[in-house]
């Protein structure tokens, strides 16, 4: 059987900006041919085994022609398989989708076209600009900029161009810029036509520069703007100092990495302007062997205290406890223990009430929190007689089981989940760290600070010299401190909600300062 492509526009850089529709054949695929121009963040939402294929180019270096990306999709089609092809902004706007659409129909492939937020349009509207406007531009059109305007074959009317349409928007202009201009003026547009040329819309690095047909390419020079970017021509450029609204944003320009798979609490962060670069370096997975958390599972009812310090200890103890066929009803008269807000939440979600929630989200605030606990109901203080259950993550800890021993308890440890490093060559990343396109590395624990190390290689820490540092807790900030790099942001409580707020304070400091 024939396998079917999709051609998908994954729009031009803000993740937020790729459709709905494009992400639900993104995660069905099983082959990704996909483009330099996009974030390649998008490709975390695959969640399964796919081909991943690189056909981009950068800098004019292809890295497949087009001949080859088109006999890669009709080869892989008659393979069988569902090929997502990821193109940056929308296909079918300069983006050569029409020219695969036509090797695919030639050769009886099903494809579907899923379009995009292109950036002759996302741009623009990112930097302030409306292409249309009641008041300034009823008509606009998108323009080559790297078309040869001194080849006979030229296909663009510059005299019809230049006077008949009131906003232009021109696609890869920059190198070219000179000659775009020169032809606009010498085919009838003012001089004084008011120019915007927007680097990376969308995305942190955005930047935008101002002026006039007969003084922008110089602008250009002056200001070093390189590829890629978008030129707009037109009165409606006059509206940016009203309606620029992205780079007004407190947390515009930073772009975060996140060593840790997503989580609730970053999207505060990107609400405020900030790009969040999501590069897990630990995977949670379930134990090797199920031994030691089934024991404990077999006996649930001789505990007196269930203690819950993750959301991923909670879900991974319940996925086991219900996959043995156990009721939930079991656990009566079991008092539980949740580390932090969001584990109570978990917890809550299987019906269940919590007993206890320590301050102090540390082994030793939980162990103050049992001793007052036991105080107040015998004012004894130890633990003699009580026995606890703590399913956890493999090598964690020791401090809290060893003074619940201490103390005279009992206490069982069964792994419930283990945190193991992703399989990533981290090339991408390391290529934003060296150009100094992360502004904030996060680490939620020492095995997302140790992995990233073993990831990166040698030169892990020269990388992360001109970043700052956010460290989720005391234990995360002591083992950065120990390879001799500093923490600049550390919470007072270790959760994702605390670190993101000190996060915000950080930055709003920094922009005080400057």
């Amino acid at each position: 059987m024939k396998g079917k492509v999709y051609l998908v526009g994954a729009g031009p850089g803000d993740i937020g900006l790729l459709t709905v529709k494009g992400l639900r054949y993104l995660r069905k695929a099983e082959v990704v041919v996909y483009d330099f121009h996009l974030n390649a963040q998008v490709l975390n939402y695959i969640n399964h085994d796919a081909e991943f294929i690189y056909a981009g180019k950068r800098g004019g270096r292809h890295t497949l022609t087009q001949d080859e990306i088109n006999e890669i999709l009709v080869q892989k089609a008659k393979e069988g398989k569902i090929i997502c092809r990821l193109k940056g902004g929308d296909p079918f706007v300069f983006g050569r989708g029409g020219e695969e659409a036509e090797a695919l129909a030639k050769n009886s492939i099903e494809f579907e076209v899923v379009p995009g937020v292109s950036s002759s349009i996302a741009a623009p509207a990112y930097a302030g600009i409306p292409l249309t406007h009641r008041l300034y531009s009823s008509s606009f059109a998108v323009v080559p900029g790297y078309e040869d305007i001194n080849k006979k074959e030229s296909t663009i009317d510059w005299s019809r161009l230049a006077t008949g349409i009131e906003t232009l928007v021109f696609l890869m202009a920059v190198k070219n810029i000179d000659m775009v201009t020169q032809k606009l003026i010498e085919n009838g547009r003012s001089p004084d036509t008011p120019v915007a040329v927007i680097r990376w819309g969308t995305r942190p690095d955005q930047r935008t520069i101002v002026g006039t047909l007969k003084d922008i390419g110089e602008t250009v020079k002056e200001k070093d703007i390189k590829p890629p970017a978008v030129m707009v021509v037109g009165d409606v450029v006059r509206l940016r100092e009203t309606l620029k609204w992205y780079e007004k944003k407190p947390m515009f320009g930073h772009r975060i990495l996140m060593t840790r798979e997503y989580a609730e609490g970053y999207e505060l962060l990107e609400e405020l302007g900030a790009e969040v670069i999501e590069f897990p370096t630990i995977k949670i997975v379930p134990p090797e062997r199920y031994d030691e958390l089934d024991s404990t599972i077999d006996k649930i009812e001789t505990y007196d205290w269930l203690i819950f310090t993750s959301k991923n200890g909670v879900n991974y103890f319940f996925k086991r406890f219900f996959e043995k066929e156990r009721d939930i009803r079991e656990l009566k008269g079991i008092k539980i223990c949740a580390i932090g807000t969001k584990t109570a939440g978990e917890i809550k979600k299987y019906g269940m009430k919590i007993d206890l929630i320590p301050d102090e989200f540390r082994a030793e605030g939980l162990i103050e929190s049992f001793i007052s606990e036991q105080r107040a109901k015998s004012k004894e203080q130890n633990l003699k007689g009580i026995r606890f259950l703590l399913p956890r993550a493999e090598n964690a800890r020791e401090i809290f089981p060893d003074k619940i021993r201490e103390l005279g308890g009992e206490i069982d440890v069964p792994v419930a989940y283990r945190a193991v490093k992703p399989e990533f060559h981290g090339k991408r990343l390391k290529r934003f760290l060296k150009e100094g396109r992360i502004s904030i590395a996060t680490f939620t624990s020492a095995a997302t600070f140790n992995n990233f190390r073993e990831i990166m290689g040698e030169y892990a820490d020269e990388l992360l010299k001109g970043v700052t540092i956010a460290a989720i807790g005391p234990v995360t900030a002591d083992t950065v401190k120990k390879a001799g790099l500093k923490v600049d942001i550390m919470p007072k409580e270790a959760t994702i909600e605390a670190l993101v707020k000190e996060i915000i304070k950080w930055v709003e400091k920094v922009h005080e300062s400057s």
